[in-house]
Parts: structure tokens; sequence; C-alpha cells
């Protein structure tokens, strides 16, 4: 299985859900260039981190939580929506936003090097 982005906003991420999984969308443009990063430079972590995801968003361990503060939540479309960050390698993050209502986890950032900012 490939995890290669179609690099535009709004696609979904790999492929469809099935069961109980989530899809995963990108929710910007820049989520879409920053997994396609994450693919060149973390294929491993980063397939796990997709598995993840889908499994359950809201999963709190060493490497997923919810940020914090004034990056705790973020819009996305027309909605206020929880944000969280995967730790993909010690570096490489994914920003993404669980959408209870459309089953859907809004991938909002990805970036193969630390952010400039986190919560």
């Amino acid at each position: 299985m490939t995890l290669r982005s179609p690099q535009r906003r709004g696609q979904r991420v790999a492929p469809t859900a099935s069961g109980g999984e989530w899809e995963l969308r990108f929710a910007t443009g820049d989520a879409a260039d920053g997994w396609e990063q994450l693919c060149a430079s973390a294929p491993g972590p980063l397939k796990t981190s997709w598995e993840r995801l889908r499994a359950d968003p809201r999963r709190v361990d060493h490497r997923q939580h919810r940020l914090r503060d004034q990056l705790s939540s973020r819009r996305v479309g027309d909605r206020d929506l929880e944000q969280w960050q995967y730790e993909v390698t010690g570096a490489g993050r994914v920003w993404y936003c669980p959408d209870d209502a459309a089953h859907t986890v809004w991938l909002v950032d990805a970036m193969p090097g630390h952010p400039p900012r986190t919560g």
C-alpha cells in the first residue's frame, strides 16, 4: 500500500475507510505537501500514524495528544474542531482535527521538521 498524497485539499488520504475506521482527508494544501515529504523521509512511521489515526484519532500516548491553549482548536470549513498532534518521528509531526459528524480526520498540517510552535 502506498501512502502517497493526491496533493489536493479535500482529497482522501490513501484507501477508503472500512468498518469503524475514520476517513483521513487533507484540509489544506500544506498538509498534502507535508504528507508527501513525510512519505519520502519516514514511510514506516508515517504508515503507523495513518493506521492509528484511522483507528482512534483521540488516543492519548507518548506520540499522540491534543494541542493546548490557542492551538487546541482550529476552524475547518465552517466549524471549530479540536486540534491534535501525532509525532511521526522525533521532529516530524502531523496536526489534525477529528470531525465526529463526518467521522473524518482532517489533516491540517504535516511537517518533516519540528513545528515552529507547539501546544
